[in-house]
């Protein structure tokens, strides 16, 4: 099967269609990772750069988003009995006062298709709340996203807050968003930026890993 014909799909956002292509595809004998990585994972970077070049708009990456998630359902059970898990545990969500969580949760899918724990906590999430549920989980990542320049501050509060608790040496954290920059990130004492879900999962992925081989 031509998994291009997924990728479409997902651009075009016909989510009964990649539903149904995902489906088939899995009857067929398709590795559940092929379908992602070569499927949906770069429909979702057609509709990322078509968002940035203002081709697309957020009602497009909405239903797009829907149709990669449609499929997902399919594929993640299949990911998780079928891939060798790793260690590690990924908190993700938006900082307090962004309610803006399609980014964050398409890290959090990408991730999980590369085998990752995924922790979604959804949007509106102030310092405690990350540092919380990092300690509650005992994760070693740290995704936060904002879309407003008005709430970007909240992703440096959660840094001073991790230092002052004397946890940061725990954890890596990943910060992105439209208002944030690599100078941003490096600004506040992140470990790391992208300025898309698909670059930011593939540089996590990357670097989680080497750091465990340390």
């Amino acid at each position: 099967m031509d998994l291009e014909k997924l990728t479409k799909y997902v651009v075009e956002g016909k989510s009964d269609d990649a539903e149904a292509f995902t489906i088939e595809a899995l009857s067929k004998g398709m590795n559940p990772k092929d379908i992602l990585n070569k499927g949906l994972i770069p429909g979702m970077d057609i509709v990322g750069d078509k968002f940035q070049s203002r081709e697309y708009f957020m009602p497009e990456m909405l239903v797009s988003a829907k149709a990669m998630k449609k499929a997902m359902t399919h594929i993640k059970p299949l990911l998780s009995s079928s891939d060798t898990k790793s260690n590690f545990r990924v908190i993700c969500g938006t900082v307090s006062g962004d309610l803006h969580d399609i980014g964050i949760s398409l890290v959090g899918m990408m991730l999980e298709g590369a085998g990752f724990e995924v922790i979604y906590l959804g949007p509106d999430n102030t310092a405690d709340d990350f540092i919380s549920a990092m300690e509650e989980k005992k994760a070693q990542v740290l995704c936060m996203s904002a879309l407003l320049t008005t709430t970007i501050k909240n992703m440096e509060i959660t840094i001073q807050k991790a230092k002052e608790l004397e946890v940061r040496h725990r954890m890596r954290i990943y910060v992105g968003g439209a208002p944030v920059t690599k100078e941003f990130a490096s600004h506040i004492g992140a470990d790391g930026y992208k300025p898309d879900a698909a670059s930011a999962a593939k540089m996590i992925k990357k670097e989680v890993l080497l750091s465990a081989k340390d």
